[in-house]
């Protein structure tokens, strides 16, 4: 896709945002891309006061992904000493095969780097085959931590029990 734009989220972006976020991960809509979740959990993805949270956090930023003005995908890094946290990348299903994600991966790899992370974590469903190979191609690699998926509706509500694995990648 050509002529899109990577910008910072702002607050006003929000309820576009959370109709993004959970059209991706959840429910009918979710089923068009290959990143869904639908038959793992019921429920949300995220919400807009999880939103408003993320960005409320000083060290923390949503990048947004746009064409023609359009939201096609965005991801949260936020960063801690010299650690950096991903979280959240979401490509609109009909438009998953576009490189979009590796897009927004790359930008906030470089927008990590750029403020002194040397490494970037993330969790991810240990039951998402499929993603954590998209991320190890990509350089991420198992750190064979794992955590149980919370027990907590805001998150959705799991269809089986659920366990997250850390990845992580060097920047350095």
């Amino acid at each position: 896709m050509t002529n899109f734009t990577i910008a910072v989220a702002a607050s006003a972006d929000v309820p576009e945002l959370n109709q993004l976020v959970n059209s991706a991960y959840r429910g009918d809509s979710s089923r068009q891309g290959w990143t869904t979740e639908a038959d793992l959990l019921d429920g949300q993805r995220t919400s807009e006061a999880d939103l408003l949270d993320l960005l409320s956090k000083p060290a923390g930023q949503i990048l947004t992904y746009r064409v023609g003005g359009k939201l096609l995908g965005c991801v949260y890094l936020e960063q801690t000493g010299k650690k950096g946290y991903l979280g959240m990348l979401t490509v609109a299903p009909d438009v998953q095969t576009a490189g979009i994600g590796k897009r927004l991966l790359a930008e906030a790899e470089a927008v990590g780097r750029a403020a002194g992370c040397q490494t970037i974590t993330m969790t991810v469903l240990t039951q998402r085959h499929e993603l954590i190979a998209w991320y190890e191609r990509r350089g991420y690699q198992s750190t064979g931590v794992t955590k149980p998926f919370p027990d907590d509706p805001r998150f959705g509500l799991p269809k089986q029990p659920l366990t997250f694995v850390f990845l992580s990648k060097s920047l350095v």
